[in-house]
């Protein structure tokens, strides 16, 4: 094998390939005569060049291209929006509600807050109500989803075909819009009223979101939801709407200014042609029969009216009430103020109006604030409660919230002059009480009645009340006394029972404990303590319920949102003094309605008991009064309506001075009469302390002339003497020039048979209009007219610690 290097064989298959000049002609390859190659490409003809409006027609493959990419941004975007976009908080003027405050009739007394609505539960709205909103406004809403683009064509169609104006979002959506969202008409909150009404669609049943539909919704009038426009047009709640009156407040939906066919009278045509598309719809749906379609009439609503507001009594009821909710634990202060309470009252509205009516009758009209500047001081208030349940069925307060803020019924700084005597009387017959001289108190018990006598048996320095207009007695029973309010009787008794018993008696008739100037003394018995109407009307009511006692009560029903019932305290009764206490103080104040100082109250016409009272220096006159199915208490006040000051009412309504058997006593008479009306007359069934029931032979009466004094004849104090509980040395209450304190036990000379107190020593009554320091003016033992001021506490204040326990009761000078 030779050494040299052997040619390399060719793979098989495999030629090297030489280059070749292009053209060469060698069959197959490019430019060669008859095969296709670059050269006959080359020579194919071009699409021409699109010009003119094709250019603005994009191709086929644009366009898929353009619809391919819009879509997936379109599902892009949804998904994105509906995981960005969240459901927020309600806004705070779909969530504001009224407090609505009721008769116990359910009749409508007040609303507060700014926006008037009362959101109610599906179940409190008729269903022909809620079967004409769905008619006007969205009839496939239980069918159809949150969103429906057919809704939009459809209401588009209908407006254009005269058919009736239709939105075009659901039910859904514009409760979306109510509720979560503003009103504003703008692109974001269309986005977000959207995407919110999807996710609420899976979140909330069909119910819950037209519930919430009907409860945000404006009705026009200021009604916002439908149980507020209920009211507006037709005076009536939401679950007694009719068909055809659901229609019509479905109609408001669209326009409701334009729709108010008593606003807009002109718009009648328009009004009724929407009530019928919305008629005719429940027809199509099935919520309506032919029949009642045919037999229904466009409704008639009720002709508006400018909100009061707080006007009249609403003011001050509205007020009294959300104190009572508040101090008794029923309802929080804050939770209140969100308002959203539906409050059912005691007040009952038939009684309510009497009482403003007769005050109306007997005082307001009878002033003349031009002509006497004394009438522009008067003030009146007073409350009713029903004995054997202690609800509060009437009040009065005042001319008008809006002029005189202060609630007169409830304010606690008048004095209640002898409309506290009773509670003596009772306390004594509670605490088988005797006199100095060892003799059971009872009604035939005789008195020492002389004008200025001391006190006999009281350690507290001495104490000689006067009588009214000095008027000296001699020895009068108990019931004369009673019939004629003597001073001096009722402070010997106080002291016999002793004024601390007094005062437990009292509280426990009804008085709070922190009454101002309940202090154990012997002015305790003539009226210093300034209670308000309603403690005084709550511890008559006591009397009248045979000595069962329980706190009154404003409050039948509290509701929360329509729909969680408010638990109330509750109400405990029980006997606070004997049925014999109690029932043989009543024998004894039916005889003053009879024959004594309350005269006036007869005008009733009924069965009645009761007692007058004055406080000092004539600034308040009180009657106290009671029938076995209701008591009532008024009272007569004076105050300055620029200082608050508290004024005598000598010369008011033209008399010389108002008296608790004038104005007050009539006030009771035409009330109890008007709000008993219709009610059978019922009789007291009374239980008398023994020998009770024997009325002894009336004492003759003394004459005017000047009686027996003090032992020293000039009515003054000693200067050690206190008359304070706690011995500070303070002057006696109502102490003015010449008054006499609570003594020192002056009286020394024994007893007389059949008398409370000592044999007065002689020496001429006070000459000074105003004498001993507690006692009452004696104004309300005399008919209208009397002369002058009476004797009595005329300490000038008429008042004392305000203690009303009620924001906004003005301060007066307190007793010294």
């Amino acid at each position: 094998m030779s050494d040299e290097p052997q040619p390399q064989q060719p793979h098989p298959g495999w030629a090297k390939r030489e280059p070749q000049a292009a053209g060469d002609g060698r069959t197959g390859q490019p430019g060669a005569p008859g095969t296709p190659g670059t050269s006959e490409k080359a020579k194919k003809p071009k699409r021409p060049k699109r010009t003119g409006w094709r250019r603005l027609i994009p191709t086929w493959r644009i366009a898929l291209s353009t619809v391919v990419v819009g879509l997936l941004l379109i599902v892009g975007g949804f998904f994105l929006g509906y995981h960005l976009v969240q459901i927020p908080a309600a806004n705070a003027l779909a969530t504001k509600q009224s407090n609505v405050y009721l008769y116990a009739d359910g009749s409508v007394l007040a609303r507060d807050g700014e926006v008037n609505r009362e959101s109610v539960s599906l179940a409190r709205i008729s269903k022909d109500a809620q079967h004409a909103v769905l008619a006007a406004e969205d009839r496939d809403f239980y069918t159809e989803s949150a969103i429906d683009p057919m809704a939009m064509v459809r209401a588009g169609w209908n407006t254009a075909t005269g058919k009736g104006k239709q939105s075009g979002s659901t039910i859904t959506q514009q409760y979306v819009k109510n509720y979560y969202l503003a009103q504003e008409q703008t692109v974001t909150r269309k986005v977000k009223e959207f995407f919110i009404s999807i996710k609420l669609d899976r979140e909330k049943s069909k119910n819950e979101i037209l519930e919430g539909y009907l409860n945000t919704s404006f009705f026009g009038r200021g009604a916002y939801g439908i149980q507020a426009a209920a009211q507006a047009y037709f005076g009536v709640d939401a679950k007694d709407l009719t068909a055809a009156q659901g229609a019509y407040l479905a109609s408001l939906l669209n326009a409701p200014s334009q729709y108010d066919v008593v606003a807009h009278p002109e718009n009648r045509p328009a009004a009724e042609a929407r009530w019928n598309y919305v008629m005719n719809g429940m027809v199509d749906k099935g919520w309506l029969s032919a029949s009642d379609r045919a037999a229904a009439k466009f409704p008639k609503p009720k002709q508006s009216t400018v909100s009061t507001g707080m006007s009249g009594q609403r003011g001050y009821v509205v007020n009294i009430v959300k104190k009572y909710l508040i101090e008794n634990g029923i309802v929080d202060e804050e939770e209140l103020g969100r308002g959203g309470y539906r409050i059912t009252t005691t007040l009952q509205k038939d009684k309510q109006d009497a009482f403003v009516k007769a005050v109306d009758d007997k005082l307001m009209s009878q002033l003349d604030k031009k002509e006497r500047k004394v009438d522009s001081y008067v003030r009146a208030g007073g409350a009713s409660v029903d004995p054997k349940t202690g609800k509060v069925v009437a009040m009065y307060n005042g001319i008008d919230y809006v002029k005189q803020y202060t609630p007169n019924a409830v304010r606690r700084d008048f004095q209640v002059g002898s409309t506290f005597k009773p509670f003596v009387f009772t306390s004594a017959v509670e605490n088988h009480s005797e006199t100095q001289s060892g003799q059971t108190i009872d009604p035939n018990t005789r008195y020492d009645g002389t004008s200025e006598r001391p006190v006999q048996g009281w350690t507290g320095g001495r104490y000689a009340p006067e009588n009214e207009d000095h008027r000296d007695y001699g020895h009068v029973t108990v019931r004369e006394a009673t019939d004629k309010s003597i001073n001096a009787v009722y402070a010997q008794m106080a002291v016999d029972v002793g004024s601390d018993k007094v005062k437990q008696t009292a509280i426990d008739l009804g008085l709070s404990k922190n009454t101002p100037e309940l202090t154990p003394s012997p002015s305790i018995a003539l009226g210093v303590a300034t209670a308000s109407p309603l403690d005084m009307a709550e511890a008559y009511a006591t009397l009248a319920n045979h000595g069962r006692h329980g706190t009154y009560t404003f409050v039948e029903k509290v509701m929360k949102d329509g729909k969680q019932e408010v638990e109330l305290p509750e109400r405990r009764e029980h006997q606070a003094v004997s049925r014999e206490a109690a029932d043989t103080t009543t024998s004894v104040l039916r005889s003053v309605v009879q024959n004594g100082t309350a005269t006036a109250a007869q005008a009733a016409g009924r069965p009645a008991a009761g007692k007058t009272g004055t406080a000092e220096e004539d600034t308040a006159a009180w009657f106290a009064g009671y029938t076995p199915d209701l008591a009532t208490v008024v009272a007569v006040m004076g105050q300055d309506p620029k200082t608050a000051a508290h004024k005598p009412l000598y010369g008011a309504m033209g008399l010389a001075r108002i008296n608790g058997g004038g104005a007050p006593a009539e006030i009771w008479g035409q009330y109890t009469r008007n709000a008993l009306e219709g009610e059978p007359v019922s009789d007291f069934d009374l239980q008398l302390q023994d020998g009770a029931d024997v009325t002894a032979p009336p004492s003759g009466d003394a004459s005017d002339e000047p009686g027996d004094g003090d032992e020293s004849g000039s009515g003054e104090a000693d200067e050690d003497a206190t008359g304070d509980e706690d011995g500070s040395g303070s002057a006696t209450p109502g102490d003015s020039g010449g008054s006499t304190p609570p003594g020192d036990g002056g009286g020394t000379e024994s007893d007389p048979p059949s008398t409370g107190g000592g044999t007065p020593s002689t020496g001429g009554p006070s000459t000074e209009p105003g004498p001993t320091g507690g006692g009452d003016s004696g104004g309300d033992d005399s008919s209208n007219g009397g002369t002058g001021p009476g004797g009595g506490d005329t300490d000038g204040a008429g008042g004392g610690d305000t203690g009303t326990g009620f924001p906004g009761i003005p301060v007066t000078p307190g007793r010294q």
